[in-house]
């Protein structure tokens, strides 16, 4: 069988595939991340290889995982002999630590990057993988939806779970945006550039903050007095720990930055 050309192979829908192709963009996501001489990249996704290639040309070495199997030999033949190390894959399944180790990469002490154009479908899920199960990254930089990258930075009053999962592990911020005419084949919607700094340490327990917000926001048009009864067993209980925070009982989850939640769960975790 006849290899296809990376540039003739057509992009799957049901990977969410959109290949980046505007150079300035690109330059911009590696200017971003601030890659240099000694860096080892995690590239999510190289696709035809485009953001890989000038990778390559500042990073020390990069790893490169892949899904779509239809691209992976034309791939390792294009950085055959380079610093790039072709990985077939499921972002979202695969061991790390395997991974580092076949990489011949000691997993306690790389400082290592996580750059990627991933689709906005694996956004939440690709974030927690990286957070709860792989070594902490320096620097993860991301190109995703433009309504999900905005979902991420999110403040009060517009708070989400997924803005408060994020920022309970780093600091996200939007560098720019990206109209839907940089990809091919052209998505229905623009994208964004997103830079995720880890936290050094985690600021409180961490599964007590997620049961609280979990409860928060499990009546998002209801009251804290009565969403986080189940937290504090009883209405009366509730609204004295929201008063000693100085939170209105009254307010509505999507209103606490996560700050807020943060000394909520610090309280009661000292309590």
């Amino acid at each position: 069988m006849t290899m296809k050309k990376l540039s003739n192979i057509k992009p799957k829908k049901s990977l969410g595939q959109n290949f980046l192709i505007n150079q300035g963009i690109l330059d911009k996501i590696i200017g971003t991340a601030e890659v240099g001489p000694e860096d080892t990249v995690v590239e999510i996704g190289p696709g035809t290889g485009n953001l890989t290639r000038k990778l390559s040309e500042k990073a020390k070495r990069i790893i490169a995982v892949e899904k779509d199997r239809r691209l992976i030999e034309e791939l390792k033949d294009k950085f055959h002999n380079s610093n790039v190390k072709i990985v077939e894959g499921d972002i979202l399944k695969l061991d790390i630590k395997k991974l580092f180790e076949n990489c011949k990469l000691k997993i306690e002490n790389c400082d290592y990057k996580v750059i990627g154009n991933i689709p906005y479908y694996i956004t939440s899920n690709f974030l927690r993988t990286v957070f709860e199960k792989w070594p902490k990254p320096k620097l993860i930089v991301l190109t995703v939806q433009k309504e999900v990258a905005q979902r991420i930075v999110a403040k009060p009053p517009h708070m989400n779970l997924l803005a408060l999962s994020v920022q309970f592990y780093s600091s996200p911020t939007i560098i720019g945006y990206v109209s839907k005419g940089s990809f091919r084949p052209i998505p229905k919607v623009d994208s964004a550039i997103i830079r995720i700094v880890p936290k050094k340490d985690m600021p409180t327990d961490k599964d007590l903050f997620f049961k609280i917000i979990k409860a928060g926001f499990s009546g998002k048009r209801k009251q804290l007095k009565n969403t986080l009864v189940r937290i504090f067993a009883s209405k009366e209980k509730t609204v004295e720990i929201l008063n000693e925070l100085r939170v209105n009982p009254d307010s509505r989850p999507e209103e606490l930055s996560v700050e807020s939640w943060l000394k909520l769960t610090t309280l009661i975790s000292t309590s």
